[in-house]
């Protein structure tokens, strides 16, 4: 059980991590502030076993310290960006569910809010997603809902030049509906001059609050911008109605959207983990459909599903990487005979059009190799399968390549 005391902990503690933060104390290369970062974590969460509170000021210290310390480092990648937010979103539940007293929370939200505030990066931004679930009460939530709303106000308003930004925007947003002003949030929300999502999604939350999830459904679907991320709104309205228990419409209007991964697999597995009474199959079809042209690229997720004899239709349609094609004849040789042969002669295919990132002569032999080893462990005629591939060589864009990479293998 971890230990809880309503007053600060020692803070004379000394965090291991907190040297490594200096001022400006990183290079321009992301991969040591990345890692510092991850010790920085596992530390605070290993005290976190021990004592909450003094992780709670751990994770507050590292917060104050992540802008300053990152100044130079380039991020245009993008990675560091993510570590800093991965960050965020482990820390914030340490803070807000440490049990102090109020005074010593009020005191915390004002640290919190010297870092967001003079954070130039920005590279603190999401943490005012949190600043309702920070406050850890309605009171502290509506003390500073009074404190930022005057600001946002003068910004947001018709009259104010230049419509300037307000650092502490989603800040007063998150804590008007933890406080649950719903109504006043909706209204407020109501007066920004130029709407888009990344303010409308608080009005979702507040008619979700109050149980209005039709509401919610239509109000995330009004106004939406060109520039609004179209995946965060379905995937806001898929919820909604899975939560209303109403999956099959849930699926029908957002699923595709609401679940785009960074491969086609992973999309493939999201969905069907959201969706277990859907039929794999029946999923895979709708994917395709939706991508017309790449249905290659669904090659791994009917392979996954065990759906070798649609795989085998896909890559026949458009192509696939021929590695992965290699590779899963190679895998499944013994156990899937026809879909090893598919594969590899598929694989032989698409390299002899073109396909493929600086294939080797050497991949292509692998290929040829899987091939025969597919043929012969289905006992197959492994001259047929020669005099096929030399068919699908011949008057191919890189027929001389590949003649030249298996005119040995060919003619033994």
């Amino acid at each position: 059980m971890a230990k809880t005391t309503s007053t600060e902990s020692d803070s004379r503690h000394s965090w291991s991590f907190a040297p490594r933060f200096k001022r400006n104390g990183f290079g321009w290369r992301s991969d040591l502030p990345i890692q510092r970062i991850k010790e920085a974590l596992a530390e605070i969460k290993q005290e976190a076993k021990l004592d909450e509170v003094l992780a709670a000021e751990g994770a507050l210290l590292l917060l104050g310290k992540l802008s300053p310390a990152l100044m130079n480092v380039d991020s245009y990648s993008g990675a560091l960006g993510s570590w800093v937010n991965r960050a965020i979103e482990t820390l914030v539940p340490v803070i807000a569910t440490a049990q102090v007293t109020p005074a010593v929370r009020k005191k915390w939200m004002q640290k919190l809010w010297k870092a967001l505030d003079e954070d130039e990066m920005p590279y603190l931004e999401l943490l005012g997603d949190y600043w309702g679930e920070l406050c850890a009460g309605p009171e502290l939530a509506t003390q500073w809902a009074d404190e930022l709303l005057p600001t946002l106000q003068s910004v947001w308003s018709a009259t104010a030049p230049g419509h300037g930004y307000f650092k502490g925007s989603s800040a007063c947003l998150s804590a008007m509906l933890a406080a649950g002003r719903y109504d006043e949030l909706l209204a407020m929300i109501a007066t920004e001059p130029h709407p888009w999502w990344h303010t409308r999604r608080w009005g979702v939350k507040a008619l979700l609050a109050q149980g209005k999830r039709a509401e919610a459904l239509r109000y995330a679907q009004e106004k939406t911008g060109l520039n609004d991320p179209t995946w965060q709104i379905a995937e806001v309205c898929e919820s909604i109605l899975l939560g209303s228990g109403l999956a099959d419409e849930a699926y029908r209007r957002f699923a595709i959207v609401a679940n785009q991964n960074t491969t086609h697999l992973a999309t493939f597995r999201a969905i069907c983990k959201k969706y277990p009474h859907r039929a794999a199959e029946d999923v895979l079809r709708d994917l395709v459909g939706n991508t017309p042209g790449s249905e290659g690229k669904w090659f791994a997720a009917a392979k996954d599903a065990g759906l070798y004899q649609v795989a085998i239709d896909l890559i026949q349609r458009s192509p696939a990487d021929p590695r992965t094609l290699t590779r899963a004849a190679k895998d499944f040789c013994l156990s899937q005979n026809d879909f090893a042969t598919g594969c590899a002669l598929a694989a032989l295919h698409w390299i002899a059009q073109g396909h493929g990132y600086k294939v080797t002569a050497w991949e292509v032999q692998e290929a040829f190799d899987a091939l025969i080893a597919a043929t012969r462990a289905s006992g197959g005629d492994v001259q047929q399968a020669k005099t096929r591939v030399q068919s699908l060589i011949t008057g191919s864009p890189a027929q001389k390549f590949m003649q030249t990479a298996l005119q040995r293998l060919l003619s033994n």
